[in-house]
């Protein structure tokens, strides 16, 4: 076929130059806050000795779960010491936590609007699932060009992949509340904010709460790719391991991630039992 290309790259490109120009403060601004948060947590965990986080770490999976559960953090943990990989590790929680954090403050709110208007909704879900199947190194040549190279633009990218489930999540959970307790509420003369806030999200905090589970570990996941545009951590040491061909210490960094994800999991997890519970 004789048709002419759609040029869809340089429509990409000239948008992706305008912002660059037109926003350039407010990127300098989201930088400045994610990088003041991201060095806060660093700071932060690298605070405390690393027997201190290891004991700290290993009392919160014994009050969430079971004594295996604390067992396995404490024996991780003391590995990836011994390994000498914790503070890497301390810098990739730090990017994860970020991501998380930022993802849960945005996603929320909007999976709320999503449950609350189909019309949202409607508009939203595209949206998401254009986010959910774009390659992930897509994400990166734009966060590049506005943040440059850096922690930050990891950070921006590893959001932009892991908000999805926290927004869907949130919409399932909150349509998910029986439409009988809705119409009582309304019966007894509640108003939107005292609905949405006293029945609405505690019912739907089990799913809210797998959401943000979810979100986590792709966040987690994103590390590696991350490094490849200045992200610190464990994904760093990979990325080297990657490019020198030293299988051992890519190896001894991928089973720190590992360790690193299982307990995120199991303790997201078990916060979302107690939640269910109560």
């Amino acid at each position: 076929m004789n048709l002419p290309k759609i040029p869809i790259a340089d429509w990409v490109e000239a948008a992706e130059k305008w912002l660059d120009i037109n926003l350039y403060p407010l990127f300098q601004f989201i930088k400045f806050m994610i990088g003041t948060i991201v060095n806060g947590i660093d700071d932060f965990l690298h605070m405390f000795p690393a027997i201190v986080v290891i004991l700290l770490f290993t009392a919160l999976a014994w009050y969430l779960g079971k004594w295996k559960m604390a067992l396995f953090t404490a024996i991780g943990l003391f590995l990836i010491e011994n390994l000498g990989l914790w503070d890497q590790t301390m810098q990739t929680l730090a990017l994860v936590l970020t991501a998380a954090f930022i993802s849960v403050i945005l996603g929320v709110p909007v999976g709320i609007l999503s449950a609350r208007s189909n019309g949202i909704q409607r508009v939203i879900t595209p949206i998401l699932d254009f986010m959910q199947t774009m390659p992930a190194f897509v994400y990166l040549l734009p966060a590049i060009t506005f943040f440059r190279l850096g922690v930050v633009p990891g950070v921006i990218s590893s959001i932009i992949f892991a908000i999805p489930p926290t927004i869907r999540l949130t919409n399932l959970g909150i349509r998910q509340v029986p439409v009988e307790l809705v119409e009582a509420a309304d019966a007894f003369g509640s108003t939107p904010t005292q609905k949405l806030f006293k029945l609405q999200l505690p019912l739907a905090m089990p799913t809210i709460m797998a959401g943000i589970n979810q979100t986590i570990m792709l966040s987690l996941s994103m590390v590696v790719i991350a490094s490849m545009i200045g992200a610190q951590g464990v994904g760093a040491t990979v990325y080297r391991a990657v490019t020198q061909n030293k299988t051992g210490i890519g190896f001894e960094a991928g089973l720190a991630i590992v360790i690193l994800a299982i307990i995120l999991d199991r303790l997201t997890q078990q916060i979302i039992r107690k939640t269910e519970a109560h």
